[in-house]
């Protein structure tokens, strides 16, 4: 799915510009609130992302058998299959894929039992755009060591949110 927008006639004109996605770093966004899901898949577009979401982890396993992925951003506590269940397929099909779990609690007693199955990153909610965007660049940049140099997009923080997503 294109994220990639154009202002039309009846759109206000408080709507940012849309910045072009660096092609190598598409994000998938796996959250059951519409709101959250929304706010955090527009901070990212307008940041520089390609990104996709997904309303929970089953949806999202179906997203992940059609398109290749930098990053996922998850919330764990959802309907149909957790964010742990999810990093679990992940893990059985053998797809490396960085995580951050974002979650307001973490299931530090799932991490325990499977050792091996740990996020890149946690955040816990609540947290902030700039909190989301360094743990977003932190996680990108170390999972391309080794590779080649990736261009983070042109703007890492949000200098200035449109009035409509201010939390």
């Amino acid at each position: 799915m294109t994220t990639k927008s154009f202002l039309q006639a009846d759109e206000p004109a408080s709507v940012p510009p849309q910045r072009e996605p660096n092609p190598r770093q598409r994000i998938l966004v796996v959250e059951d609130d519409a709101a959250v899901r929304r706010v955090n898949t527009e901070v990212l577009i307008y940041s520089g992302y390609h990104v996709d979401a997904a309303e929970d982890g089953a949806a999202a396993w179906d997203t992940l058998q059609l398109n290749n992925y930098d990053l996922m951003i998850t919330d764990n506590d959802m309907p149909r299959m957790t964010g742990i269940e999810l990093m679990q397929k992940l893990q059985a099909a053998r797809m490396a894929l960085p995580v951050i779990m974002a979650t307001g609690t973490v299931p530090d007693d799932e991490f325990t039992r499977y050792e091996l199955l740990q996020p890149a990153r946690t955040l816990i909610k609540p947290y902030t755009f700039d909190e989301l965007l360094e743990a977003v660049k932190e996680v990108l940049f170390a999972s391309n060591q080794g590779r080649e140099e990736i261009v983070p997009p042109p703007n890492w923080t949000v200098p200035s949110l449109p009035d409509r997503l201010q939390p």
